[in-house]
C-alpha cells in the first residue's frame, strides 16, 4: 500500500487502497477502533458502498468503500472542510499507511 491523496472533491481524500475486498474495509475500521480508539458515529451501509463516519481528535471524518473505487478517507463536509480537517485526514491516512504495511509484512513472513 502507498498513500495516494486526491483533492479531486474540493478536499484532500486519502485513497487508503483501490484495489480491495470488504475483508479489508473492516481490518481498516478494527484498526481505527483499537489503535486510534475512535468511535463510528453513523454507518451507512449500501448494496456496493459503506460510509462511516467517525471524529478524529475533533475532527468529523468519513470511512468510505465501495467496490469499484476502494477505501478512503476524507473530511465529512468535503466541500466546506476546513484546512485542519484536510490535515486530520493526511495524519489518519499516514498512521493506516504504517499499520497496514506492517501487517502485509507480518502476512508475508508467516507465509514462508
Amino acid at each position: 500500500m502507498s498513500l495516494t491523496l486526491r483533492t479531486d472533491l474540493g478536499c484532500t481524500e486519502a485513497i487508503i487502497d483501490d484495489d480491495c475486498g470488504l475483508k479489508r474495509f473492516y481490518e481498516v475500521a478494527n484498526i481505527l477502533l483499537d489503535e486510534l480508539k475512535i468511535r463510528f458515529t453513523n454507518k451507512q451501509d449500501d448494496f456496493d458502498t459503506l460510509t462511516w463516519n467517525f471524529t478524529y481528535r475533533g475532527h468529523l471524518l468519513s470511512l468510505y468503500y465501495n467496490i469499484y473505487t476502494g477505501i478512503s478517507i476524507y473530511p465529512y463536509k468535503s466541500r466546506e472542510a476546513a484546512r485542519k480537517d484536510n490535515d486530520a485526514v493526511i495524519e489518519v491516512a499516514k498512521f493506516l499507511e504504517t499499520k497496514l504495511l506492517v501487517n502485509k509484512a507480518r502476512k508475508f513472513i508467516n507465509a514462508e
